[in-house]
């Protein structure tokens, strides 16, 4: 790679080099790669000097938000926390519903979250790549009630129904 002379100015010891990385790294962990490459993009255009970790978190959020995508962990909470049916919640963004729905709606709801926030957290991921690279997500179309719910049968078509269904079952 061809760093920057402020970057070997700010990190001219290895050891330290070293420790800075490891910093970055368990502080935007987090964040997928497309989101990190968007603000990564963002912090670079909009400044002459290095960005420092703080201003980094700040351009991640920002490249998702400008999409209308929350962050990661306050998706999770959200598709944890949302009722069913699920497809008919108004839902943050789309990509927070299918993660979930790719997670396992029951999954979410039934296991600790040590299991599911890492589960949830790829999908959704997924979901801000393709949503970073320009896709545009949709939400299931929400299942309608019938309209017309029939006429409903007589007693002697009710009665006669019944014994049909006892004559099936042998009772």
């Amino acid at each position: 790679m061809n760093y920057h002379n402020q970057y070997y100015a700010a990190f001219p010891d290895a050891e330290q080099l070293r420790q800075i990385k490891k910093l970055w790294l368990e502080s935007l962990a987090d964040y997928g790669i497309s989101q990190l490459l968007a603000g990564a993009k963002r912090a670079i255009e909009g400044s002459e000097y290095l960005p420092t970790l703080n201003r980094m978190h700040r351009c991640c959020r920002e490249a998702a938000a400008d999409l209308g995508l929350p962050p990661a962990r306050a998706a999770y909470e959200e598709a944890c926390a949302a009722p069913s049916p699920k497809a008919a919640q108004p839902w943050s963004h789309a990509a927070v519903y299918l993660a979930g729905r790719d997670s396992g709606w029951f999954t979410l709801s039934s296991k600790p979250e040590t299991a599911t926030w890492p589960l949830f957290r790829d999908h959704y991921e997924r979901y801000c790549a393709r949503v970073l690279a320009g896709e545009t997500l949709e939400l299931p179309p929400v299942p309608a009630l019938e309209k017309d719910r029939g006429t409903p049968l007589s007693n002697e078509e009710q009665l006669a129904q019944l014994r049909q269904l006892r004559r099936t079952l042998d009772l």
